[in-house]
């Protein structure tokens, strides 16, 4: 019998996605601008390390605006929030800074246009998700959440000739697509929004896993339980045929057991991830025999998004 080789197949895109890269960097910026403590409302990003490393510079995450010091700076997290939190931002008198994902900001727009022209919109995504939370807060009174192909029975709308979909950023692209396809059986006359709602780096992410996994024993995703995106990508390599996958926070967490007769991990990283943690990974990996490293890229990322207004303001005052 031959000795088994054991090789690592790297997935790209993974990690940052330019939202998360500019929700760290409005933290980062904000705390060398105006210094510490910032006050951040929810994680920035749904991720341990990434919260964990802003603390320890002088950020402060808290649940709610209540939680702010008045007159105190407060960013709001990538996910997006309701327009009741812009409120209470006000009545404290916060200096808010507002880190929402373009991309988001993009269904909040599309809900808000289809309210204004008296559309039920049904909105594709995880009860209590802090993105889903926002975008229906933007129209409480038209939006019913659809959460997965199997609650698509439960859905009732005042007009089915006036009904369109929308969806949380994050999702799983296939999952989606089956809870669309329920839905248009159920209401024919369903619309779709003008563009597609889940965002760019979730699908690219998603289409690199599909790539990789037949080929894995084990295929390991880098992110936190509480990120969509991420644990969408551990479903993702399961349906697309990894023999085994799981989530984990820190390369330190990978069971030794997993590796068992493995020869060919994947490795991926959900959209807020830093790198360092994906460094950490291929190291684990290496000291264990994995040390024959295959990128595998299904396309180049360029996607860069601004910095919030109030932060290239000041930023470009600082500097004159």
């Amino acid at each position: 019998m031959g000795i088994m080789t054991k090789r690592v197949l790297l997935a790209r895109p993974r990690g940052y996605c330019a939202g998360v890269d500019r929700a760290v960097e409005t933290v980062e910026r904000a705390l060398e601008l105006y210094g510490a403590p910032i006050y951040v409302r929810k994680q920035i990003v749904h991720n341990k390390h990434v919260v964990q490393t802003l603390e320890r510079k002088g950020a402060i995450f808290v649940e709610e605006n209540d939680e702010v010091p008045e007159g105190a700076t407060v960013i709001f997290s990538a996910h997006g929030v309701a327009p009741e939190v812009h409120e209470q931002a006000r009545q404290r008198n916060l200096h808010a800074i507002d880190a929402t994902c373009p991309l988001v900001t993009k269904v909040h727009q599309e809900a808000r246009r289809y309210a204004r022209d008296e559309y039920d919109i049904l909105l594709i995504g995880h009860e209590g998700h802090e993105e889903v939370v926002g975008t229906s807060g933007e129209a409480p009174e038209h939006v019913t959440l659809v959460d997965g192909p199997d609650s698509v029975d439960q859905v009732e709308v005042r007009d089915p000739s006036k009904v369109v979909w929308l969806s949380q950023t994050t999702l799983s692209v296939d999952e989606t697509l089956e809870t669309v396809d329920r839905l248009k059986a159920k209401f024919p006359g369903l619309q779709s929004p003008p563009s597609d709602d889940i965002c760019y780096a979730t699908q690219n992410r998603q289409q690199v896993v599909k790539q990789i996994a037949p080929d894995c024993d084990v295929l390991l995703v880098i992110g936190s339980r509480n990120s969509s995106n991420s644990v969408r990508l551990r479903e993702v390599a399961l349906e697309a045929g990894a023999r085994a996958s799981y989530l984990i926070d820190f390369a330190s967490e990978i069971d030794d057991g997993w590796l068992t007769g493995a020869s060919t991990v994947g490795l991926t990283s959900g959209a807020s991830v830093p790198e360092d943690l994906i460094e950490q990974a291929l190291g684990h990996l290496a000291a264990r025999g994995y040390a024959d490293v295959e990128e595998i890229t299904t396309v180049q990322e360029r996607q860069t998004f601004a910095l919030p207004r109030e932060i290239k303001r000041d930023l470009a005052a600082r500097n004159t």
